[in-house]
Order: C-alpha cells, then structure tokens, then sequence
C-alpha cells in the first residue's frame, strides 16, 4: 500500500471521529437533533479525511525529504546551525514573554520560537557559502576546498544531453560534482523528442538515451531538480538564473548561451572548449601520419581527420585519395568551433 493510501484511510477514520462530536456539538446550533447532526458532520468528515489528508500530511514530508536530498551537506549544516541559533534567541525571549499577561503570556514563546527557528534556518540557508568561506578564513583558510569537494554543483544544458559527449566525459572520472537537471530540461527533452520532424525527434531520443546512461553511472551523483525560475519564459534564460540562484556552474555547448552566461558572471564549462583543449597539438615543420579521405575546397586540396576529429586541410593532396601519407605543418588555426590544421605532403614540403 502506497503512503496516499494509508493517509487516505487514517484520515477518513479519524475526521469521521471528529465530524460526529462536532456534529454533536453543534447539533442545537443548526437546529437538528444530535443524531441528524452527527450524521451529516461524519460524512463531511469522511469526505474531507478522504481527499484532503494525503495533502496536508504526506505530501508536505515528501516534499522536505527532497528538498533535504537536494540540499548540499555544507547548505545543510550551516541551516540546522542556523535553526538552532534560531531557538536560542527565542529561548533567551521566552521567559520575559511568558511574564506578560494571558493569553499574550502563553501564546507569544511559542510563537516567537517558530518564527525564529524559520528565520534563522533561512538566512543560514540563503548565505551558506558566504558564512562557509568566512568561517573557513578565520580557521585556516579551507572554506573554498571544502566548499568545492563537497558542494560542487554542474547544471546541464539540454544541448549537453543531446550532444551526449557528458557520458564518455563523466565515464573517465574527470567531472567533481554532482550533475543537475532541471526539470524544465527534462520537458523541453521531451518536446524535442515528440517533435514531428524526424531530425528533432532523433535528436531528443538520444538525448534520453543518454541521460538513462548518465543515471546508471553509479559514480557520479546526478538528481533532478524541481526550480523553475517563474520570472522567464525561455529556458536558456532559467538555466543562467537558475546559475545564479544556485551559485553552481553551466555545463553546455551552446556558444550564445555560453556568451550570455558569462555576461552575467556564470562560471561556463564548455564541451566544446573542453574538446578543442585536449586535441591533438602540432606546429609548423612537424609531420605525422594522415589518410586523405576527400577532396577539398580549393583545387588540387585533400582532406583528413585525425582520430580526435581535427581536419586536416592537405595542399596538393588530391592525388593522394584514399591514401595514408606523412605530411608537414605549414599552419595551425584555433577557432572558438573547433581547431584546423594545414599541411602538404612530406615530400612537398622538402623541396
């Protein structure tokens, strides 16, 4: 049985209970005899005990649960810390308040020590990483290593899982963190996967495909957030406030979105600069290995690739179709899409 359920049937039993002594309490101000009384008040108590329990019980401690899943260890610490500086303050009020005269005497400790647990819970909260590093400053310095090893958080672009490279990147232990997905990610996924142009339709399948091998990376933390910054509409725009809402990076492969969250002080991991970082580096009047695979722009031009997909752009390299030849580095260039390599034919370029 679901927890719904159980909720379901204990709040039907108890409201009844309470709908027949209310009705036998009121049964003289509605003008009906105890037994009419108590029967209607037990069926409105059955009916409400049935519907609305679920929502006034088990959905309120679902929801705490995951918040407190999706909470950082440091985030979590530093608002039970607060809390509980919270209730200190409301101690030191309470026996002051309890001098005052009834009810205010009674009413106002209780009340104080809600309203203080809250808010230093929440300020705690909402300055986690300010009062680590502040803290962590005056005890050594280490506030920013802990922070980073602990709390590190990656928020991923829906072109990210699309591009599915995040899966081969995750596998060989390089990311530190723990991977976000919003679920607006998930939904414009999902769109993209139900489009009814072929292309989209693949596109978005694979990027669910790769998100299913994402989750069954037992190494790597990845959860599911529900924060739906509700001020935008466009979901590059709640992924960069979402950034900052959250203090956590913006793993994507979006040139715009790069730019735009950099404008605004987002720190941008870019799959495509990570890929261009780690190609292949040669400079002028090396040689290596290439096969010509097709022709190229400009006469008599061949092209190849070398096995991290860097083209290589041969001079008079057309005769050499579909054939391996050493060839020497005549220039190199570096482009924010990717990396180029000129050459010719060893044998050109020793003349």
């Amino acid at each position: 049985m679901t927890p719904f359920f159980i909720s379901r049937i204990v709040g039907l039993v108890v409201f009844s209970i309470v709908g027949i002594r209310v009705g036998n309490d009121l049964a003289s101000f509605i003008q009906l005899g105890e037994s009419e009384s108590a029967f209607l008040f037990f069926w409105v108590g059955a009916l409400f005990g049935l519907t609305a329990t679920p929502w006034i019980t088990v959905s309120p401690v679902q929801r705490m649960r995951r918040a407190i899943n999706e909470m950082p260890v440091p985030k979590l610490m530093t608002s039970v810390i607060g809390g509980l500086i919270g209730l200190l303050l409301a101690l030191m009020l309470a026996f002051p308040l309890s001098l005052l005269e009834r009810p205010l005497g009674e009413v106002l400790p209780a009340i104080v020590s809600v309203v203080f647990g809250y808010l230093g819970m929440t300020i705690f909260s909402l300055r986690a990483s300010e009062i680590i590093e502040t803290v962590g400053e005056r005890f050594g310095g280490r506030s920013r290593r802990i922070t980073s090893a602990t709390s590190r958080q990656l928020l991923l672009d829906t072109s990210v899982l699309i591009d599915g490279r995040i899966v081969e990147i995750a596998e060989t232990g390089f990311i530190g963190g723990t991977l976000v997905i919003p679920r607006f990610v998930l939904s414009e996924l999902h769109r993209v996967a139900d489009s009814s142009d072929p292309l989209r339709r693949n596109r978005g399948r694979r990027g669910l495909a790769k998100l299913n091998e994402l989750q069954r990376n037992n190494d790597l933390p990845i959860k599911i957030i529900e924060e739906d910054p509700i001020d935008f509409s466009e979901v590059d725009a709640k992924l960069v406030a979402l950034a900052i809402q959250m203090n956590c990076s913006l793993i994507t492969n979006d040139f715009n979105l790069n730019q735009v969250a950099d404008a605004q002080g987002v720190d941008v991991l870019n799959i495509n600069a990570l890929a261009n970082a780690v190609r292949s580096v040669y400079i002028p009047g090396e040689t290596f290995a290439i096969r010509i695979i097709q022709e190229g722009r400009d006469p008599n031009q061949g092209i190849g690739y070398l096995d991290d997909g860097t083209m290589v752009v041969v001079e008079s390299g057309q005769k050499y179709m579909d054939r391996n030849i050493e060839v020497e580095v005549t220039k190199l260039i570096n482009r924010p899409t990717g990396r180029m390599i000129f050459a010719v034919p060893e044998t050109e370029g020793m003349r």
